[in-house]
């Protein structure tokens, strides 16, 4: 879609950004909050390599992504505290099962974020959408350090889109990427850890459609017996892009379609975190959104090839 060499160092903006912003990090938290930007360099390499053209597998990138986890884990002595799901938050307070829990969520989270960069804006509005609501939740649960540094991650990543979108004159990049799923993540741990009221469906819903996506694909990819981790073109961004080339913009319009999708697309990406906001101290309103987007997500998913098939043989009769 891309008929230029576009440099895809986006990620060198981001983490420059996040060193920046140890500058302004508040006292009380200012060394904890170097340690953790010091395991966040781990990943930030492995895929700034990637990037660099030194090839990184999927699997790699995802290993670097445990292991920063687990450095954060080792340096701050932290793990996921609790997630209102009855029966396990008394299991997480051993680190046996806390600390597994907590690098499937942060990797997982970091390699969601990476699977939705596909575009023109995406990856890049939802985090955006998610260190605003983040910020927000945290304001209203009164813990003031993380309002200031989601908001200052919301603020480093706004530089980019402006750059990024419409046109892609940068790219996000895998250590962009990355870097952002696995950052936003742990700020979401901060906030369980600091603020007890918030619930942990809430602050799902901040980050819901990179989780929705990667959940799907992992569904998806185990269906067909493929590798989890090899990319493929069924992605709803991808299906978006293709339907609005066939529906509405006709062959040849990819430069059109690309940044449009992440339009068509942000009403379902920034819903979920609006939701978070609203009932950030209400768990169990939080979990019924949770499955009411999810319940939504799957069936678009699933209807809409259908009517993109009737479609195109509708064009083809006339």
């Amino acid at each position: 879609m891309h008929t230029r060499l576009t440099p895809r160092v986006g990620g060198l903006a981001i983490f420059g950004a996040l060193l920046l912003s140890l500058l302004f990090a508040p006292e009380q938290i200012a060394d904890r909050y170097t340690y953790f930007i010091l395991a966040t360099s781990i990943l930030f390499v492995i895929a700034l390599l990637e990037d660099l053209g030194v090839h990184m597998s999927a699997q790699k990138r995802l290993l670097a992504a445990i292991a920063a986890s687990l450095v954060a884990i080792v340096l701050l002595d932290v793990w996921i505290p609790r997630t209102d799901i009855p029966g396990l938050d008394l299991l997480l307070n051993h680190w046996v099962i806390g600390v597994p829990i907590t690098l499937v969520v942060t990797a997982g989270i970091s390699n969601a974020f990476n699977m939705i960069d596909g575009v023109n804006g995406l990856s890049a509005m939802t985090a955006i959408s998610a260190a605003l609501a983040l910020s927000h939740i945290a304001y209203q649960a009164d813990y003031i350090v993380m309002v200031n540094l989601s908001t200052m991650l919301a603020a480093a990543v706004i530089g980019f889109f402006l750059v990024n979108y419409p046109f892609g004159l940068i790219f996000l990049g895998d250590a962009g990427a990355y870097t952002l799923g696995f950052v936003l993540s742990w700020f979401g741990i901060s906030i369980l850890l600091n603020a007890p009221e918030v619930s942990p469906w809430a602050l799902l819903l901040t980050m819901f459609w990179p989780v929705a996506d990667m959940c799907l694909a992992i569904y998806r990819r185990s269906r067909r017996k493929t590798d989890a981790m090899a990319p493929d073109r069924l992605h709803v961004h991808q299906m978006v892009m293709r339907a609005l080339e066939i529906c509405v913009l006709g062959r040849k319009r990819r430069k059109a379609a690309n940044p449009l999708t992440t339009l068509v697309l942000s009403p379902f990406v920034v819903a979920p975190p609006i939701a978070g906001v609203m009932f950030w101290d209400q768990s169990f309103n939080a979990f019924l959104s949770v499955i009411f987007f999810a319940l939504v997500f799957t069936a678009s998913y699933l209807v809409a090839p259908k009517l993109i098939h009737r479609f195109r043989q509708k064009i083809r009769m006339q």
